[in-house]
């Protein structure tokens, strides 16, 4: 059973950082791309960064290059994005996904999804 858990959103004052986690379990991690999407109130939701299976390739959505950074640890089997420079723009919930096989990273089909993490950035 495909299992994907966030952790590690919060309340941040802008210009603050965070760093969010995705626990993935019941399959090869290592596999697959892996994406963070994000949806604000009244959004639709957003493809924030992706990242290939072996972690070599990465790619952002412009309003978030050069602040936020995904990785991850498929020994671990665990997502990351460090969000830096916070800005209240970037309030969101949080969600991780796990690209379809053979479907691109960036353009492609998420099939499975996380259940999302609040991210509020506020003074």
């Amino acid at each position: 059973q495909v299992q994907l858990v966030e952790s590690g959103g919060g309340l941040v004052q802008p210009g603050g950082s965070l760093k969010l986690s995705c626990a993935a379990s019941g399959f090869s991690f290592s596999t697959f791309a892996m994406t963070w999407y994000r949806q604000a109130p009244g959004k639709e939701r957003e493809l924030v960064a992706s990242i290939t299976s072996s972690g070599k390739h990465t790619k952002y959505v412009e309003s978030v290059e050069g602040r936020f950074a995904v990785s991850r640890d498929n020994d671990m089997d665990t997502l990351y994005l460090q969000m830096n420079d916070l800005r209240p723009e970037d309030t969101a919930l949080y969600y991780c996904g796990r690209r379809q096989f053979g479907s691109g990273y960036w353009s492609g089909h998420n099939d499975y999804w996380g259940q999302g993490t609040q991210v509020t950035v506020s003074s």
